[in-house]
């Protein structure tokens, strides 16, 4: 099977923001417990980690304008060498509400790679009325990316851009023209997360923003809806992307129960792909398709 025909399958597992009415989820500084989770997802076949280490959310907008999340650094260190020494995988640091000077002291750490919006932040969660809405709120100028970029470069962790409508498309192409930005990239198509940042988890969404990825950009998917999510996922597998799944994003599965865990979502992954003639791509196989370095053994 040609390389380009492999599918990637990022896993995600906090969904202490998302959904925070979701009993399965342990304490977000339950390092092993959500070790674990990340663990089995990797065995069921994800390739790539979408972690957020150990975070407070802030109650209030601040001073700067900004409602965000606030880093735990050691919690961050302990649950990526809690995966990293047990198994093989890309490290994706989320949480792309992080200010720009916490994201550049993560960098420190070693992931292979950082998300980063591209576009406003301005979420809101609360999928249960009996829980508080978690919302957040940021807008990254493009100076603000040129500095996140660089410092990226820096480091040697190629970005995770996120893009939750089609105006990150336009940033992403002006930081490129900086050269700050190493082909091929790599995007996230966000549907149906709720907020002003929103765009429809609809077949027709999706066609639209795959229509209008820029040249040399390989996109990964996420939809935060548990009654559109698998449909949206199958079709992006049917058109040549990759896709993303864990409990930030949706962790009810296709029939609509919840799942028992991360893996269990990873698996409905596995048998959509394959279903269509699509393999898994191994650790290895992930880094040649998104551009990253060989992983040396420890």
């Amino acid at each position: 099977m040609n390389m380009n025909d492999k599918v990637i399958i990022t896993v995600t597992v906090d969904c202490s923001m998302s959904y925070p009415g979701f009993d399965r989820m342990p304490a977000i500084d339950d390092v092993e417990t959500v070790a674990d989770e990340y663990i089995r997802a990797i065995d069921a076949g994800a390739s790539l980690v979408h972690h957020h280490g150990v975070h407070r959310l802030e109650d209030t907008i601040q001073e700067d304008g900004r409602q965000l999340s606030r880093t735990d650094f050691q919690g961050w260190s302990d649950l990526t060498e809690a995966i990293r020494s047990e198994r093989d995988a890309i490290i994706q640091f989320g949480i792309a509400s992080a200010r720009l000077e916490e994201k550049i002291e993560l960098m420190k750490l070693g992931p292979d790679m950082m998300s980063y919006a591209f576009n406003v932040h301005d979420e809101y969660f609360r999928p249960d009325p009996a829980y508080p809405a978690n919302e957040q709120y940021a807008i990254h100028p493009r100076s603000e990316l040129e500095a996140f970029s660089a410092a990226a470069l820096e480091h040697g962790v190629k970005p995770e851009i996120e893009c939750f409508y089609s105006g990150a498309f336009w940033n992403l192409e002006y930081i490129r023209e900086q050269g700050l930005l190493q082909d091929p990239v790599w995007a996230t198509l966000f549907l149906g997360w709720p907020g002003g940042a929103w765009t429809p988890p609809t077949p027709d969404s999706l066609l639209h923003l795959a229509k209008h990825v820029p040249d040399n950009v390989n996109w990964n998917c996420s939809v935060m809806n548990s009654q559109q999510q698998w449909r949206i996922l199958a079709l992006a597998m049917s058109i040549g992307g990759h896709v993303r799944v864990g409990w930030e994003d949706n962790p009810y599965l296709p029939d609509g129960t919840p799942s028992r865990s991360n893996a269990e979502l990873v698996e409905e992954v596995v048998k959509l792909a394959r279903l269509m003639g699509r393999e898994v791509a191994t650790p290895d196989e992930a880094r040649e398709i998104i551009g990253l370095p060989v992983r040396v053994a420890r």
